[in-house]
């Protein structure tokens, strides 16, 4: 929120002096005015019109309270006192709010003011009392347009108006990796336009929270950054959300935030929502089966354990659970912050492997150097997938981004693992 907007120019009997503020009293109190300012502005104004050197830049800097962002402009003509003309144009707001919006709204205005003082002196021939004429309703206008609706249009004559909006400014991404599955949050089909971006539109329908981002690159046939850089652009705007790869394979559990979940009986009601399976016509056990209660859901949770897979989790509660879609339950749990998925990454605890592909050329170049280049084929087209499994292998990546950068099964993984040598799987 902004607190003050003021104008300043260097007088050249004053020095730096504040000729329009809003609100007023804000900033330089007049005589006799009880009002406290929200900061001592002669102790700044060297900041707000500094040097000329120093002008031209943006500039901001913090008082124990606020923060003022300011963009001096000094202007050099023969028809000004002393040859030049320097003017500010300054925002205050609270030091805890971010400034980055707010430092573009300070570049366009001071560059718009700049342009009418060259084309007309708008402002160096304005002979209006302090708080008082064009320029003090331009910032009153402003201030008030942009603390209610973040936007403002303001004519300022016939060949010139003045627009401005205020962009929120969000979070980074988290960062995001090939195996990750993105779920739309938000109805991303109403959202699209036929002038977005062409790899935007190719990757949408495959954005439901079963794809991985590596698939999804696949199925639109368009370049992996390219996607990348399309779905970080959806995650920054908080139009996804990143979950895992679900299989039934996977490990989960809870967390203590279940705690909630247990008491909350509108986030069950949420639950049983979505996760219930939709009604197939003519299926006569899905239309007469009731649907799963609170209870059982909350049951259900506090089953998930670690060492437990998500097809044995389901197996033992077949009764419940064949009412219900499993993977949008474990979502929903991952998605509240109440389940966690129970990662397995794979160390390396010795060499033995490659050192016995080493022994083995070695041996058979000794033997015969014809064998020894036909057996150096074989090892290159036998285990050429053992060497390049051998980088994933430090304990830093998870079976779903072994397998999804090599692009394979996870059966296949932990065969490979058996064939490298000496492996620790740890779960975690």
């Amino acid at each position: 929120m902004i607190r003050a907007i003021f104008f300043s120019i260097f007088d050249v009997h004053e020095g730096p002096k504040v000729l329009h503020q809003v609100p007023a009293d804000s900033i330089a109190p007049s005589t006799g005015s009880s009002q406290i300012p929200l900061f001592h502005f002669p102790s700044v104004s060297s900041y707000i019109i500094p040097r000329p050197e120093y002008c031209s830049k943006l500039i901001t800097f913090c008082t124990p309270v606020h923060r003022v962002l300011c963009h001096p402009v000094c202007l050099h003509s023969s028809t000004y006192p002393r040859n030049a003309y320097t003017f500010s144009i300054a925002l205050v707001l609270d030091a805890s709010t971010p400034f980055a919006s707010y430092a573009t709204v300070t570049l366009k205005l001071a560059s718009l003011l700049q342009t009418l003082e060259e084309q007309s002196r708008f402002l160096s021939r304005d002979a209006s009392a302090p708080n008082t004429g064009k320029i003090y309703a331009l910032c009153e206008i402003l201030l008030e347009d942009l603390n209610n609706y973040c936007e403002s249009m303001i004519p300022i004559d016939d060949s010139n108006t003045l627009n401005i909006k205020l962009f929120p400014t969000y979070p980074p991404p988290p960062p995001l990796y090939p195996h990750h599955v993105p779920l739309s949050t938000v109805r991303l089909e109403s959202l699209t336009d036929p002038n977005w971006d062409l790899t935007m539109l190719r990757v949408l329908p495959y954005i439901d929270g079963i794809n991985s981002v590596k698939q999804i690159s696949l199925l639109a046939d368009a370049d992996y950054k390219l996607v990348r850089k399309a779905i970080e652009h959806l995650l920054y705007y908080g139009c996804l959300l990143l979950l895992d790869i679900f299989s039934f394979s996977a490990s989960y559990a809870s967390t203590a935030e279940l705690a909630s979940f247990v008491e909350d009986t509108d986030m069950q009601e949420e639950c049983a929502a979505y996760v219930a399976l939709p009604s197939i016509q003519g299926n006569s056990k899905a239309s007469q089966s009731d649907p799963v209660s609170g209870f059982q859901l909350v049951e259900l949770y506090l089953k998930l354990r670690q060492g437990q897979t998500v097809k044995s989790f389901y197996i033992e509660n077949v009764e419940v659970l064949d009412r219900i879609d499993i993977r949008r339950f474990i979502t929903f749990g991952v998605i509240k912050g109440f389940l966690y998925r129970v990662h397995r990454y794979a160390i390396a605890t010795s060499q033995t492997s490659r050192r016995k592909r080493e022994h083995k050329i070695k041996s058979r170049q000794k033997a015969n150097i014809s064998t020894a280049v036909e057996s150096q084929a074989d090892e290159t087209e036998a285990e050429p997938h053992l060497l390049e499994l051998e980088k994933f292998l430090d304990g830093t990546h998870c079976f779903d981004e072994i397998c999804t950068e090599l692009m394979i099964s996870e059966r296949e993984l932990m065969n490979r693992l058996k064939a490298s040598g000496d492996v620790q799987i740890i779960c975690r």
